[in-house]
C-alpha cells in the first residue's frame, strides 16, 4: 500500500558536500533515516541524481525525470516511480524522522478522502515528512511543473489537503525534533549530541 521515497537530491550548499553521506554517529546520515523508516513501507526508493554514491544502500535509486526542477521535480519523480498507491516522502537529512508520525499520516489518508496529509508547524508546512495519494497528486504535480512552478506545494489548491495541527504532531514529536533538517556542521554536532543522549 505504501512506498517510502527518501529525497536525496539537494545541493547541500551550506554544508559544502553531500550531507546525506556525511557521518552521523559514525555512519552516513541517510542510513539512519532509512533504518528509522524502512519497516514503515512495502517499498523504499531513493531519489538522487548521483546514484553511484548511494549504491551501498542496496535500494532502488531513481534519478530526476525532469532534471533541474528542484524539490518539486524530486517530488514528481518520487510519485512517478512509486509502485504503491500511497507515497510517504521524507528528506534525507532528518535524523529524527518519525515512523510513528508517518503511520498516523498514512492511516488518516486511508480513512479520509484527502489526497495529502501534511504536518504544519509554526514555520509552515512540512512536505518532506508527508504522505501523498499517488493517483491524484501526480497529475497535479506534473501540471504545476508544466506551468513553470517551483514551490513544493504550488499544486495544493488542486487537491484535498489534510493539515495536521501542531498539537496532533506533538503527540508523535514531543521534543520538537522530527522536522529538523541538518544544514551545517554545527547542526550535525548538536543533533549527534541529542541522539547520543536520548532514545530518539
Amino acid at each position: 500500500m505504501l512506498t517510502l521515497a527518501i529525497q536525496a537530491g539537494g545541493a547541500s550548499r551550506r554544508m559544502g558536500r553531500d550531507k546525506a553521506l556525511m557521518p552521523f554517529l559514525g555512519r552516513p546520515l541517510i542510513l539512519r533515516v532509512v533504518e528509522r523508516l524502512t519497516n514503515l513501507a512495502d517499498e523504499v526508493i531513493i531519489t538522487t541524481n548521483h546514484p553511484a554514491d548511494y549504491a551501498f544502500l542496496n535500494l532502488p535509486l531513481v534519478t530526476d525525470l525532469q532534471p533541474g526542477r528542484g524539490a518539486l521535480g524530486g517530488l514528481s519523480t518520487a510519485l512517478a516511480s512509486a509502485s504503491q498507491p500511497l507515497v510517504a516522502v521524507a528528506a534525507c537529512d532528518m535524523p529524527f524522522a518519525s515512523r510513528a508520525l508517518f503511520e498516523y499520516e498514512r492511516d488518516l489518508l486511508v480513512e479520509s478522502s484527502a489526497d495529502v496529509v501534511i504536518p504544519s508547524t509554526t514555520s509552515g508546512l512540512e512536505p518532506l515528512h508527508a504522505v501523498y495519494r499517488r493517483a491524484t497528486c501526480l497529475p497535479a504535480v506534473r501540471s504545476a511543473l508544466d506551468g513553470g512552478a517551483w514551490k513544493l506545494i504550488a499544486w495544493f489548491p488542486q487537491v484535498r489537503v489534510r493539515t495536521l495541527t501542531p498539537e496532533e504532531t506533538a503527540r508523535y514529536d514531543p521534543h520538537g525534533l522530527v522536522f529538523w533538517n541538518l544544514n551545517t556542521p554545527e547542526e550535525f554536532r548538536q543533533a549527534e549530541a541529542l541522539a547520543r543522549g536520548s532514545a530518539q
